[in-house]
């Protein structure tokens, strides 16, 4: 049976895509398009992937619900919550971030790169929300402290419940939008709101089988009714936080490993930040650099090839963060969250920060506004920080 065509499940019913235009300061602007092919089936598979946690009697809710059934149900072959963990698993850790002014009761884990962008996102949020937790640095090539688990991919986010078991969160966007809510109300046990973020798989436009997380850029909340300008708010918001993971991440290997002596000096750069001289044996290390700014410097290539890039790779990142830095001036504020940043910002942030060390990012800021909002946010994340043992 031919393949479907079958776009993010979780998004469909209401995402917008930035479109992109050419870096010129004198014609950019802000435009966007609806996507109109709603497929019946795939709103139902969204509505019973927000409706899972009804189990609970609770009234939790996203901003949009939708309905409907149709033919493409079959083309769910799983439908699981987060897994669940009796205890820790054995591992290193390398440091503690301890904030006295936590009082979320919230004890977490983080496996983590130091410089991954989907990593330095969660980072960028829970160091802004004043929250406490430890890291466990993971070897890039080996990925031995993750041997324990089904994905290997990171940040991987373990959260004690009331009840004592350590729930596995695996996706940088659904990590945030979940202990955003939490904090927001801590009513409900985290073990009951990550239900609202359930994992699914289907085909995609090739056959393949692959997984999502429904709702991933929602925040939940226990009244359904929401004030209209809120709901604007958010939906914006939304919009941005999603264009920095399907636009502006992919930009970022095909820059910091354009070629092979910046992914070498990106590499050491990486080795520098994240400690791996401390962390690991010298054998360790030098094989995460050297075999990582090989395979990297391969990969950027054939990245670029996919996501439609020319040679002049360092275009389109100035193209992104003049198109961000536009969005924010058009709100004559200092962040797009106003006066304070927002999950946007922290999503962008996230992003850049992880090239902040890289030839790269030192261009992006000759060539482009980005920087006084950058350091704006850096500083007050880093203010609202804990202290690191």
């Amino acid at each position: 049976m031919s393949a479907i065509r079958f776009h993010s499940i979780a998004l469909v019913a209401f995402r917008r895509i930035l479109v992109h235009v050419p870096r010129n300061p004198a014609i950019r602007k802000f435009a966007t398009r609806t996507r109109q092919d709603k497929a019946p089936g795939t709103i139902s598979l969204a509505l019973k992937g927000v409706m899972v946690g009804a189990v609970f009697g609770t009234g939790w809710s996203g901003y949009n619900f939708f309905k409907g059934s149709g033919p493409t149900d079959h083309m769910l072959h799983e439908h699981v919550s987060p897994v669940e963990l009796e205890k820790l698993p054995d591992v290193k850790i390398v440091r503690t971030i301890v904030n006295e002014s936590d009082d979320s009761g919230l004890e977490l884990l983080l496996f983590q790169f130091q410089t991954c962008p989907f990593c330095c996102k969660v980072r960028a949020f829970l160091d802004y929300s004043g929250l406490s937790y430890s890291i466990v640095e993971v070897d890039a090539v080996l990925r031995q402290d993750i041997k324990w688990s089904k994905t290997k991919k990171v940040p991987i986010l373990l959260v004690k419940s009331k009840t004592g078991k350590y729930i596995q969160l695996t996706d940088s966007s659904m990590i945030i939008s979940a202990l955003y809510s939490y904090i927001r109300d801590k009513t409900y046990d985290i073990e009951q709101l990550v239900q609202y973020y359930p994992s699914i798989s289907y085909e995609n436009d090739t056959g393949r089988k692959v997984s999502e997380i429904l709702n991933r850029y929602f925040l939940m909340f226990k009244d359904h009714t929401v004030k209209t300008s809120v709901n604007e708010t958010q939906e914006e918001e939304r919009k941005w936080r999603i264009w920095a993971d399907d636009h502006l991440v992919h930009l970022i290997s095909p820059n910091v490993y354009r070629s092979f002596d910046e992914a070498f000096e990106t590499f050491n750069w990486f080795s520098d930040v994240g400690e791996w001289s401390i962390h690991f044996p010298k054998w360790e290390r030098d094989l995460m650099v050297y075999v990582g700014a090989i395979a990297m410097w391969a990969i950027a290539k054939r990245l670029k090839k996919r996501h439609q890039l020319n040679d002049d790779v360092r275009s389109h990142i100035y193209d992104a963060c003049d198109q961000w830095i536009a969005e924010i001036e058009k709100k004559e504020t200092t962040f797009h969250g106003g006066a304070n940043p927002n999950l946007a910002d922290l999503a962008v942030f996230g992003i850049l920060n992880s090239m902040e060390g890289c030839q790269a990012f030192k261009d992006c800021l000759e060539n482009t506004k980005v920087g006084p909002w950058f350091y704006s946010v850096k500083k007050q994340i880093l203010e609202n920080r804990g202290k690191v043992i």
